[in-house]
């Protein structure tokens, strides 16, 4: 571990670097369990669906009772969220070094003489500035480019980031309890849904967490699910950050929830180490079964909003296939909140291999709501769509202008090439002003907006639907 921490000074700090390197040698010497990782033993850790992570730590530094300044190193964090977890001890100011780059070694360099090295030369200038970077030379010329490469001393430079922290403490103390928020680790859910006989499925749910430069090692975790709300601007240092690497870790326990306010909160159980590019999984139930219900749409042509205008061509239109899992209250599956994440789809073919038939994104979902999972068009199941007829209408509106409406009838041909008779729904959508004026299937007013017909299709057949809309606009 490099523990060398002199030069960390504010930007167009002048002067002496003794300072830094006495506390160089004070760290070198303080008990390495205080330093042995950026997030080491006493932690725990809320991850969020959006990135952020809650760290809430343990720090074993000597706080004495009354002002004092302390020196901690907590890793990548965002210290506008530095809060004391202890009513005791105040915080009463803070200066965070975050780990060097090219920019923040420069920054440390204002005021000093640095070497540069141009070629087999080299040359001393000292830094003025670094936005614009400014160089004065030895014969007193100022140059806005750097005049080579620079060779940044060791005191300039940080490995880890480090925090001063001002305290007000009401006693003295062995330890630091501290809470701040930090970034580059999410999570969300993924479900496995296998189909099986009878319309009964089997349901399996897994948290996902995924770390991109987010490292806490032996800490006690809990997710978030939720969408909790979150200010427009993050420091630059801590914005979520996907993994480029993928490997698992199956957790055998279980994974206890509650709700939090507005949210729901799971805990994983044990301690469990988040490493940089590395995704964790674990269970966040025991499987359940849960029963199920195949729908097929053919979705509607006339135009949520505007006019409806005259088209004669007969398209083809897609027959949509979705399950709906049933999530009745009293029931193991439905008496629990759903997180938001993908869903696959299984079904076994044949001879016993499951084979992926769908995958469909979902919203945080409450206890007792169905699942509705989109799994893609069907492949036996075709759908043709043709306007037969067109009229319009102008009217004056007692009030002065106009409206305008046209009557339209459809014809919709369904066939169907399995086995097996289905049952297809043909839905239209459609605001403001409009109505189905016949129809040779049962129209369903679901809404004032989506009318539903349900037209029977037998096995290796075709039905056909006609109906006539009125739309005014």
């Amino acid at each position: 571990m490099n523990t060398d921490r002199g030069g960390r000074g504010a930007e167009g700090r002048r002067g002496s670097i003794h300072t830094w390197r006495a506390l160089a040698i004070g760290l070198a010497l303080a008990p390495l369990t205080a330093y042995r990782s950026p997030l080491a033993a006493q932690t725990s850790l809320t991850i969020y669906n959006d990135g952020r992570v809650l760290v809430r730590r343990t720090v074993p530094v000597e706080v004495p009772r009354g002002a004092s300044s302390q020196w901690v190193m907590l890793g990548q964090l965002d210290p506008a969220t530095l809060f004391s977890l202890d009513t005791t001890v105040a915080i009463t100011g803070s200066s965070y070094d975050p780990a060097s780059d090219y920019a923040g070694a420069l920054r440390r360099a204002v005021g000093q003489k640095l070497v540069f090295r141009s070629g087999k030369d080299t040359v001393t200038a000292t830094v003025l500035s670094v936005a614009p970077e400014a160089y004065k030379l030895p014969d007193g010329s100022v140059t806005f480019s750097a005049p080579g490469q620079p060779l940044f001393p060791a005191s300039l430079v940080s490995i880890d980031p480090v925090i001063n922290l001002s305290l007000q403490s009401q006693q003295a103390r062995k330890d630091l309890r501290l809470g701040y928020f930090s970034g580059g680790a999410q999570w969300q859910a993924s479900y496995q849904v296998v189909l099986g006989p009878q319309a009964q499925a089997r349901v399996s749910g897994e948290a996902v967490i995924t770390s991109g430069g987010f490292r806490a090692e032996d800490a006690e975790v809990q997710l978030l699910a939720g969408s909790v709300s979150q200010a427009a601007q993050a420091m630059d240092g801590v914005r979520p950050m996907m993994a480029a690497a993928r490997s698992a870790n199956e957790m055998e326990a279980k994974v206890s929830e509650q709700k939090v306010g507005e949210f729901h909160l799971y805990s994983l159980p044990g301690r469990t180490s988040i490493l940089p590019g590395r995704v964790t999984t674990v269970a966040l139930f025991d499987p359940a079964t849960a029963r199920y219900e195949r729908d097929y749409v053919v979705r509607g042509q006339i135009p949520y909003w505007g006019g409806l205008y005259q088209s004669g061509d007969e398209q083809d239109v897609p027959v949509e296939v979705s399950y709906v899992l049933q999530r009745p209250r009293k029931t193991d599956f439905g008496d629990r909140p759903i997180p938001g994440g993908v869903v696959r789809l299984f079904q076994p073919d044949s001879s016993g291999r499951l084979q992926l038939v769908g995958e469909s994104a979902i919203d945080h979902t409450p206890a007792g709501e169905e699942l509705r999972l989109y799994a893609g068009s069907a492949f036996d199941l075709t759908a043709k769509r043709v306007q037969m007829t067109f009229t319009t209408r102008r009217d004056s509106l007692p009030g002065g202008g106009w409206q305008t409406s046209a009557i339209a009838d459809y014809r919709v041909t369904l066939k169907n090439a399995g086995d097996s008779g289905v049952t297809i729904n043909v839905e239209e959508r459609r605001g403001g002003e409009w109505s189905v004026l016949s129809s040779s299937v049962p129209a369903q007013k679901i809404s004032s907006t989506l009318t539903r017909f349900r037209v029977a299709v037998p096995a290796r057949g075709s039905a056909t639907l006609k109906y006539r809309v009125k739309v005014s606009w």
